[in-house]
């Protein structure tokens, strides 16, 4: 009788180990759906950050829910999905200088890389404690010293971007749910820096 309680027990938490990860993937879906405004992608990692942190805490909330956070997290958000934009757009152009073989320009090109994966890092980490009524700028002024003070999950972040591009590479349409498990990577992040 024992035995088959601590099945019982093991199996319900493997069933709800799944159930997260299939929340995340289900969220990388909702997720590339609105990001699909192109500057919108803040509000969407945002959204869907504050629905995992939800579905984690045992919380009620689904599509509406999302669909209600993204809304107010596109209202400052979109500024920060066009400045992100103007970000890339500048280490493109830094890009073609390495490219291009101007003087200095290897050095040029790894600062503006560095400096782009940087921001997209306090990025992720600043959407992934965004709640309604939250500013962006607040919210990525301190999302930055935490990308600074926390190597470790600043690393983990990068590590979950890769991740991405890798599986875009490899079967395009892998990429859509993995986003969730870079919201979830972002929100595992912020807690564990939380919890220190």
């Amino acid at each position: 009788m024992a035995d088959v309680r601590v099945r019982a027990r093991r199996e319900s938490v493997f069933a709800e180990r799944f159930a997260v990860f299939a929340e995340c993937l289900l969220t990388g879906v909702w997720i590339a759906v609105a990001s699909l405004g192109v500057v919108t992608w803040p509000a969407a990692f945002a959204a869907g950050a504050r629905h995992l942190r939800r579905r984690t805490a045992h919380e009620r909330g689904g599509w509406r829910e999302f669909v209600g956070d993204f809304r107010a997290a596109l209202r400052g958000g979109w500024v920060v999905g066009a400045l992100g934009w103007g970000a890339v757009a500048a280490a493109w152009v830094d890009v073609q200088a390495v490219r291009a073989g101007l003087p200095g320009g290897p050095l040029v090109g790894a600062a503006g890389m560095s400096a782009v994966i940087g921001l997209a890092v306090a990025g992720l980490r600043a959407a992934a404690v965004w709640a309604p009524g939250d500013t962006w700028r607040a919210l990525l002024a301190d999302a930055g010293r935490r990308t600074v003070l926390d190597p470790a999950g600043s690393f983990l972040l990068v590590g979950g971007a890769v991740l991405v591009v890798c599986s875009a590479l490899l079967i395009a349409p892998l990429a859509v749910p993995v986003l969730g498990a870079v919201a979830a990577a972002a929100v595992a992040v912020e807690e564990r820096y939380r919890r220190r």
